[in-house]
């Protein structure tokens, strides 16, 4: 049997056998069985999730992120309450019904305050999800943000190979970690979504491979996917970008090992590539996620260089969004947009 239908078939494959799937299938027989998958479970629609990125401070030094807190050039916000409540009063009017309040570790946003924002948005707008994406946290912490009514979390893993972990983040922060995090996060009933970025430095296909496996036995309900990009003030900043073909190919396996997954199709491949926003959707992905973060904010969060923040990746340009989402037959949706089992 192909190892292509073995993946559609559900089966567990090895790491030698993953690194053969994405360096040697078809990408345009792979394409086209995402695309029928995804479309069988959620039809032709693409998820709009409103993204809001209230803070630009980080506690972390990851050697690829702009955000990292040895980077002197970086122009730190935090949004208030105040401001943060706005954006989802604006989101709401517009249509949203997913926020996304995304950030860096930053050790204001206390779980007191974080709560305080999840609660009143369920308060004021019961039938809205909330996704947050504060990086890595206590059990405790989870448990706390859940229960005042978070519905998603999105930690990406990055890495799931140990040595290659080690090239991205500093000694203090740990790869285990980060997986107990997540596996935290599936038992205390988020929808949880994972990721990794494709083509950073020093990695292989034997690095997406781990990935996959790693993926496979997570089972997360949302995997982001995106190609590396460097920054002018990290250690990698005369690294090279990642391949956008590997990427789209990745969100194509990556559909077809969990063919219920929501997949943004990213800012990163968006930045990376003229088209990337209509091709990561062509490949497999149904969700994206316009920044409505106030417009004189967007251009701090950089977690890379030449980031999108006012062209088609924008809350304010619904419209041209789905145009684009016409042209190639789908269909831009508000709704919630909540993972299928």
């Amino acid at each position: 049997m192909r190892i292509i239908d073995r993946v559609l078939s559900g089966e567990d494959l090895s790491i030698d056998e993953w690194v053969d799937a994405i360096g040697n299938c078809d990408i345009e027989e792979i394409r086209k069985a995402a695309s029928e998958i995804r479309d069988s479970i959620y039809g032709k629609k693409v998820f709009a999730r409103g993204l809001i990125e209230f803070t630009s401070y980080c506690r972390n030094d990851c050697f690829y992120c702009g955000l990292r807190k040895s980077n002197r050039d970086a122009l730190r916000y935090r949004l208030s309450y105040d401001s943060v409540m706005e954006c989802v009063d604006i989101g709401y009017e517009i249509g949203f019904r997913t926020f996304v309040l995304q950030g860096g570790e930053d050790n204001y946003f206390t779980d007191e305050r974080i709560a305080e924002i999840v609660r009143d948005i369920k308060a004021s707008y019961p039938d809205v999800a909330v996704t947050l994406s504060v990086g890595e946290r206590s059990y405790e912490s989870y448990k706390t943000l859940r229960a005042v009514g978070a519905d998603r979390y999105l930690l990406r893993h990055e890495t799931a190979d140990s040595a290659h972990y080690r090239i991205l983040h500093p000694d203090a922060m740990s790869m285990a970690n980060r997986m107990e995090c997540l596996h935290n996060l599936k038992k205390l009933g988020y929808q949880t979504g994972a990721g990794m970025m494709v083509g950073s430095p020093e990695s292989s296909l034997r690095t997406l491979a781990e990935d996959m496996v790693f993926m496979k036995s997570l089972d997360p309900e949302m995997v982001g996917i995106g190609p590396f990009i460097p920054h002018s003030s990290t250690p990698f900043r005369n690294e090279k970008k990642g391949s956008v073909d590997l990427t789209l190919r990745m969100v194509s396996l990556v559909r077809l090992m969990l063919p219920h997954a929501m997949i943004p199709a990213t800012t990163a491949l968006a930045t990376a590539s003229e088209d990337g926003q209509l091709l990561g959707i062509l490949h497999g992905a149904n969700v994206i996620m316009p920044d409505i973060t106030p417009k004189e904010e967007r251009s701090k969060y950089m977690i890379y260089d030449g980031k999108k923040i006012t062209g088609d990746e924008a809350g304010e340009n619904l419209e041209r969004i789905a145009e684009k989402m016409r042209s190639i037959g789908y269909e831009l949706s508000m709704e919630r947009g909540d993972y299928i089992p």
